[in-house]
C-alpha cells in the first residue's frame, strides 16, 4: 500500500473554479496525463490500483462537477 500515498493526495485538490472552460480542459488532461504516467513508470500493484480507480469512480459518481478527470459544461453555467 506504499503506492497510494502518491495516488490518493490528488483527490484531495480541487478543481478550479475559472468560469473558462479552457482551463478546466487543461486540468482534467493534467490530471489524466499525471495518473496514466504515475501507473506507467511505477507500476503500482494491482490492489493499490483498484483501490485508487475505484476511489475515483465513487468521487465521480457521487456529484456533479465533482470529478476531476473530466470537465462538467455546467460548472460554467454555476460560476
Amino acid at each position: 500500500m506504499y503506492c497510494l500515498q502518491w495516488l490518493l493526495p490528488l483527490l484531495l485538490v480541487p478543481k478550479p473554479a475559472l468560469p473558462y472552460l479552457m482551463a478546466q480542459v487543461q486540468y482534467a488532461a493534467f490530471f489524466s496525463l499525471y495518473v496514466l504516467g504515475f501507473i506507467l513508470k511505477r507500476k503500482p500493484c494491482i490492489l493499490c490500483t483498484v483501490v485508487f480507480l475505484l476511489t475515483c469512480f465513487l468521487v465521480c459518481w457521487s456529484g456533479i462537477g465533482t470529478c476531476i478527470f473530466w470537465v462538467n459544461s455546467d460548472t460554467r453555467q454555476q460560476c
